[in-house]
């Protein structure tokens, strides 16, 4: 009884144990998950990179085996297990080929550029190089664990058959002329070998204590790197290595980090020296331990190792990081920083994970023992996922529109239709309505879709100023509907509509009905007439649209006449125009006077003076002449409207009858325009004397006098100013320019006081002075140009004169030159130009022989050329 009792609790107590076990897992699991997608939601920063597990036949793969280490080509991948196989896999995870090579741990795997051949070495010692699609290979067995080998770049060509394998010597095998294989140790002594990158020439290589180049072409070993840092076990945080280019070798070790260059040596330098060197470019220290290094551009892309601290939280402890930097001199700068939460990542090391790419593109791969994740810059598509995933939809469908070209699983006008209805839920139906522009487009079927959801939640006002009205339109019914909506509620927003929409859109004639329904219980309403106006203009009905516009004195109605040439139906209506807006009116009456005469204006204005004035005062200042039979009305409406403008009237027109307005000023008592129209018929010495009695004004009478230049005026003014000395002191300012101030200052009597004399006497003297140096200055300018032109002249009259047989004496009409011009003979030429033979001209006696007279066109006496 007891054995059966203590086999039941044992069995009891191992079921609990299972159960316990299996909800760890699950937890585990589930803790996982969440870690990574709490990570996802939790993070405002965009992600450089894309993550995706590979499944398929890897799945299966690490069910039942861990991987130890993966290669990747271009076209497929290599993946080792800790039970000793080789999977070859496509880009989906699919397994194409497996190869049973060794029953322990597969180390590395190497693969040349062609992905012809490849190269495999496990932890029993055994290398094997392989021609995937041939029967050559390379078997060899190590009696120890062989922990790297790395194959030639171009190894498909016979001339570089060439591998090496790492364990505790660096060994190159080459194949020779005899196709047998020869063996070179390029190594040992430093401990195990632990990673090989072979580029090109160049063979790096890292053991316990450094790092090494060989260049295989001069085959000389070209530099040494020390590891840093010392204090960390070589097998426990291994060295990673990546050739960005040819020449650029990255090393991370630990948390440091090397960028190296190889340069070619000056040949001045060499002596016994390589024919190459390294320079460290770039060196740095890191926050975390070093997995796996890949380039990126001129960045780099790192898998960090994060060991347990007691400052993390629990949910990130051991959690891989994978970091994109940006390498400066001495440091680097962080662009992104991804934890990721691989499988039974609690249970890993620093050596359990590696980082391999592929070139030819930005693909990275996470490999671990339990899992492989693939990582890939993210491209347009992937921007606008998480662009949407975060409801960012404005900028999603930016990015969208930017670069349609290169998306795939996007399309716009979706993206568009996403944010429209997100805008929607927010309320936001302004911006919604405002979007519909841009998404919808040309596409009716949506617009028509959009208007009736927006006329379900009571929006119609919000999509109705972006709805299609050019060539591509809805129906009628569509446009009626919302005007039915505004109308009922805001008749602003109607007549907006209405003057901003085409006419043709909708029903006209069920719109104006509508709106002669709503007059009914407002008929005075302004914001309803003067669309109704809009609407009659639109169906053609212009007089009624005239008429409301007349009635409200609403600013569109010359726009209204001008544009439908209304001038015939406002030829009774001038008054009511003028009365409304007098300029507005004059304007549009002169500028059509084509259309409505000037008799016609003046006989509606008849009973009007004042617009009858405004009217005729405009057409005046446009043309003297169009009115002339006006111009005696104008009179009266000047000296009643307009009395400023009476002068410059009266002194510009040409056909206004002075008696008329003289008659009309002396009535009124308009001084300054008398004494023009005075003057202007004639009697001066009468306007003078009003400008001295009435005016009282020296200076105006003084340029009066100037300006009718009349002795008897000055004469007048003197007699009359002579006892009046401010009149004698404005003359003595302004009389010496005309008159002799000496006839006025004989006139003064004795005694009398001037007020500024002296200052007037000495203004008569500069005058004179002035006037004096005026005819000197003068008297040169002529002396001057008279020697000018005499000069000129005596210079052409000296000029030589072409004869010829052409030429004829005028005295014997015979030709001036003789025939034979040997003999000899004389020729007279005067400055008429007039030619005469010598003894043709009557001879004269005295002192100067030669001086005659031209008996043709000259009495004058003249030199003559010979």
């Amino acid at each position: 009884m007891c054995c059966i009792c203590w086999a039941s609790l044992v069995f009891v107590c191992v079921y609990i144990y299972k159960q316990i076990h299996v909800f760890f897992i699950q937890a585990r699991k589930q803790s996982e998950e969440f870690t990574d997608e709490s990570e996802e939601e939790d993070s405002e920063d965009e992600p450089k990179l894309k993550y995706e597990r590979l499944a398929n036949g890897v799945t299966e793969i690490l069910q039942k085996d861990a991987a130890s280490c993966m290669t990747v080509h271009d076209k497929f991948l290599a993946l080792g297990t800790h039970f000793g196989k080789v999977f070859l896999l496509d880009i989906q995870g699919n397994v194409t080929q497996k190869f049973e090579v060794s029953s322990v741990k597969i180390n590395q795997i190497s693969l040349d550029e062609s992905g012809e051949h490849i190269g495999v070495c496990s932890e029993d010692g055994k290398v094997q190089v392989l021609g995937l699609y041939t029967r050559e290979g390379f078997h060899e067995i190590f009696d120890c664990p062989i922990k790297v080998v790395a194959v030639h770049p171009q190894f498909t060509k016979s001339n570089y058959k060439q591998f090496v394998t790492g364990g505790k010597k660096l060994l190159l095998y080459e194949r020779n002329w005899l196709n047998r294989w020869k063996m070179t140790v390029l190594h040992e002594g430093e401990g195990s070998i632990t990673n090989i990158k072979w580029r090109a020439n160049l063979i790096a290589w890292a053991n316990n204590v450094r790092v090494k180049i060989y260049d295989i072409s001069s085959k000389q070993c070209i530099t040494n790197v020390l590891r840093d840092n010392v204090h960390l076990r070589p097998d426990m945080y291994p060295c990673s290595l990546c050739w960005k280019d040819n020449t650029t070798l990255i090393i991370g070790w630990g948390t440091s980090i090397k960028i190296c260059a190889v340069k070619e040596r000056n040949p001045t330098e060499m002596r016994d020296l390589p024919s190459r060197y390294v320079e460290i470019v770039t060196a740095f220290e890191t926050e975390f331990f070093i997995s796996g290094l890949a380039p990126l551009a001129d960045q780099l892309v790192v898998l960090y190792f994060v060991k347990n601290s007691d400052h993390m939280d629990e949910e990130f402890r051991a959690r891989p990081r994978l970091d994109i930097i940006l390498p400066l001199h001495e440091s680097y700068e962080e662009i992104s920083s991804d934890a990721l939460t691989v499988r039974n990542f609690r249970d890993n090391e620093c050596r359990d994970y590696r980082l391999e790419h592929s070139e030819g593109e930005s693909l990275f791969y996470i490999i671990s023992p339990k899992d492989i994740v693939g990582a890939r810059e993210r491209d347009q598509d992937d921007h606008i996922d998480w662009l949407l995933e975060k409801k960012k939809y404005e900028e999603a469908l930016m990015a969208a529109d930017i670069s349609f070209k290169n998306i795939k699983r996007h399309d716009v006008q979706k993206i568009g239709m996403a944010y429209i209805n997100h805008l929607v839920e927010k309320g936001d139906y302004d911006t919604a309505a405002r979007k519909c522009q841009k998404v919808l487009g040309k596409n009716m079927e949506l617009w028509e879709n959009e208007v009736y959801r927006f006329r379900t939640i009571g929006q119609l006002k919000a999509i109705s100023q972006y709805l299609p009205r050019g060539d591509l339109r809805l129906k009628p019914a569509i446009y009626e509907m919302i005007l039915y909506e505004f109308l009922k509620t805001d008749y602003e927003g109607f007549a907006t509509l209405i003057s901003t929409w085409p006419g043709d859109l909708y029903n006209n004639k069920v719109i104006v009905q509508a709106v002669n329904d709503h007059l009914q219980k407002d008929p005075s309403n302004s914001t309803l007439l003067t669309t109704l106006a809009e609407l009659c203009t639109y169906d053609q009905r212009y007089d009624k649209a005239l008429e409301i516009y007349l009635k409200l004195r609403h600013k569109d109605v010359y726009q209204l006449i001008h544009r439908h040439n209304l001038f015939t139906s406002i030829e009774d209506k001038i008054v009511l125009l003028m009365d409304f807006d007098k300029e507005k009116a004059v304007d549009m009456l002169l500028d059509n006077e084509d259309k409505i005469s000037i008799d016609r204006v003046v006989e509606e204005l008849a009973d009007r003076p004042k617009l009858l004035h405004m009217y005729l005062h405009e057409l005046f200042k446009r043309d003297h002449h169009k009115g002339q039979k006006y111009h005696e009305r104008q009179i009266g409406l000047y000296a009643e409207f307009d009395r400023p403008n009476l002068l410059p009237f009266l002194r510009d027109s040409t056909h206004c009858p002075l008696e008329k307005a003289l008659e009309v000023c002396q009535q009124r008592n308009f001084v300054e325009e008398t004494v023009f129209l005075l003057s202007r018929m004639g009697n001066s010495r009468r306007a003078l004397q009003m400008i001295m009695e009435e005016l009282q004004d020296v200076d105006k009478a003084i340029e009066f006098a100037k300006e009718q230049d009349d002795a008897e005026l000055w004469e007048d003014l003197i007699s009359y100013s002579i006892d009046k000395p401010p009149f004698i002191t404005g003359l003595l300012n302004n009389i010496g320019t005309h008159v002799d101030p000496i006839l006025l200052i004989h006139r003064i009597k004795e005694g009398m006081e001037i007020p500024n004399l002296r200052d007037s006497l000495v203004k008569i003297l500069q005058d004179y002075n002035l006037q004096i140096l005026l005819r000197e200055g003068c008297k040169k300018i002529l002396v001057a140009d008279s020697l000018s032109l005499l000069q000129k002249m005596h210079k052409t009259q000296m000029r030589g004169v072409r004869v010829d047989e052409e030429n004829i004496c005028e005295s014997c009409h015979a030709a001036i030159l003789p025939s034979d011009m040997g003999k000899p003979f004389g020729v007279v030429m005067f400055h008429c130009r007039h030619m005469f033979h010598r003894e043709c001209l009557p001879s004269s006696g005295g002192a100067f022989p030669g001086v005659q007279y031209c008996n043709i066109c000259s009495a004058k006496r003249v030199d003559p050329w010979k």
